[in-house]
């Protein structure tokens, strides 16, 4: 069982940053995909981005040129810069990391972005 424990989220003004980490724990074998994926209010849980081990990386139309994911793999570690925010990145955001392809996800943290 791989067990991830999100950190960063808070309250910021439009135009401003967070950055959320997400590490993992348990029982690894190798983690191919990290990543991060959210849920606004009345809405479904979407991808926002994914890295492989190797960096390759996928981002949402919505945030590309905005956010960055990065990882460290010696930490088993995915990070989610998220800069000059909006109103509508507005969502709980969930870590997700693939391993022996079986997906765990996190609890989530709030993010609000005030107008």
């Amino acid at each position: 069982q791989v067990q991830l424990a999100e950190s960063g989220g808070g309250l910021v003004q439009a135009g401003g940053s967070l950055r959320l980490s997400c590490a993992a724990s348990g029982l690894i074998y190798r983690l191919n995909v990290m990543g991060w994926h959210r849920q606004a209010p009345g809405k479904q849980r979407s991808l926002v981005a994914t890295i492989t081990t190797g960096g390759s990386t996928n981002y949402a139309d919505s945030v590309k040129g905005r956010f960055t994911i990065s990882r460290d793999n010696a930490k088993n570690t995915v990070y989610l810069q998220m800069n000059n925010l909006k109103a509508d990145d507005t969502a709980v955001y969930y870590c997700i990391a693939v391993d022996r392809e079986k997906t765990s996800w996190g609890t989530g943290t709030l993010v609000t972005v005030s107008s």
